[in-house]
C-alpha cells in the first residue's frame, strides 16, 4: 500500500534541480523523488555492510608486512 509522504522547508533551488533532472529523464518529479528514496531504503547503512565484512573476513595468520618480509628474504641469494 502507498503512502503520502510530505516534506517541509525544502530550497526552492534543490526544488527546481530536482524538477529539471526529473524533465531532463521524461520523468515527473514526484516519480524521481519516489526512485531516489526506493534506492536510498535498498542500500545498506554503513555499520551493516562493515558487520558483513567482519563477519566474513578471514584473518591472515600472518600480517601483510611479515609475509612481503619473507618472501623478500627468501628470494634473497645467500651471501649476498
Amino acid at each position: 500500500m502507498a503512502v503520502l509522504i510530505q516534506i517541509r522547508d525544502v530550497d526552492e533551488s534543490v526544488r527546481d534541480v530536482l524538477k529539471a533532472r526529473a524533465a531532463r529523464q521524461g520523468i515527473s518529479l514526484n516519480l524521481l523523488l519516489r526512485r531516489l528514496l526506493e534506492d536510498e531504503a535498498a542500500r545498506p547503512e554503513r555499520n551493516q555492510v562493515f558487520a558483513r565484512v567482519a563477519a566474513r573476513s578471514e584473518r591472515a595468520a600472518m600480517s601483510s608486512t611479515d609475509l612481503i618480509r619473507s618472501l623478500r628474504d627468501a628470494d634473497t641469494p645467500r651471501g649476498a
